[in-house]
């Protein structure tokens, strides 16, 4: 069982979750949670045991030198923080972790007694993975939900996907089978730009958490670093031919797809977004 330090009463609180390894290409998901740790100044709880779940020979525990003259182990594990947004009526539990290398089950079940004792009433289970998305072009999101209803609602794109999944799947249906409301946000990564970070794909997560949760995000320098991004694979996949003609055909598959059904609807909620990012900018 997690231990907790002493908390206050949480005000509604939702639980955001990102977990590195598998499910999390290019750190996006991950740096998103780092993120709102930073900005709304989370304070740790509490973290996992790490000896039930993980490797230590696959995930080494690190040691760091403590005013040069003491030694400390930092475990591989899963920490949790609470934060309370500005402008929200309700705190955020915030989950970063690390995906178990065993009892996965046990692990689910962990997290979940402690929403419970939290007063979690819903979660949201952030992911990215690699794709044949174009990197000039907007990240696709996909997600789960509840139900369909719900998707539609929140602008999902419904994922069709079907076969291996990570620890987001799983924990994401221990939570429905659970009762606990629960959505998972997915950010597609262009595949031949894997390597971290990925701050185009982390700002699309934050900008559908936003919705989702009809809560403002942080996004910092988040979309003038996503632009430099871009710029700099740009000017990567001018220097290579090969690069540059296989974007091409990617932008033009694109292109070339049906508007979505209800396309309309999430134009007006990104414009209202940006109104109001751009209000409170000014004030």
């Amino acid at each position: 069982m997690i231990e907790f330090s002493e908390l206050r009463p949480l005000r509604n609180p939702v639980m955001i979750t990102a977990f590195e390894g598998w499910n999390d290409a290019a750190e996006a998901a991950t740096d998103a949670i780092e993120t709102l740790e930073l900005a709304w100044h989370a304070e740790p709880i509490a973290e996992i045991d790490p000896e039930e779940y993980y490797d230590f020979q696959v995930n080494r525990p690190t040691v760091a030198l403590i005013d040069g003259v003491s030694r400390r182990i930092a475990w591989p594990t899963s920490r949790l923080s609470i934060a309370s947004p500005p402008e929200s009526g309700r705190d955020v539990v915030l989950l970063r972790g690390l995906e178990p290398n065993m009892r996965w089950r046990t692990f689910c079940a962990e997290l979940l007694d402690a929403a419970g004792r939290l007063g979690v009433t819903e979660v949201v289970n952030l992911g990215a993975l690699l794709s044949d998305s174009p990197h000039s072009r907007p990240v696709p999101v996909t997600g789960s939900a509840t139900d369909s209803a719900a998707a539609r609602r929140l602008g999902l794109e419904q994922s069709h996907y079907e076969g291996p999944t990570g620890i987001v799947g799983v924990f994401n249906d221990a939570c429905i089978q659970a009762g606990l409301p629960s959505v998972s946000l997915w950010a597609a990564v262009p595949h031949y730009v894997a390597s971290p970070p990925c701050p185009k794909a982390t700002l699309a997560l934050l900008r559908h958490l936003e919705v989702v949760l009809d809560i403002p995000m942080p996004y910092g320098d988040l979309p003038e670093l996503a632009i430099a991004w871009e710029r700099g694979v740009d000017q990567l996949a001018e220097e290579d031919s090969e690069i540059a003609e296989y974007v091409r055909s990617l932008e033009q598959q694109k292109d070339d797809d049906d508007v979505p059904e209800g396309a309309g609807e999430a134009i007006a909620r990104e414009f209202e977004r940006y109104l109001r990012h751009r209000r409170e900018g000014q004030s």
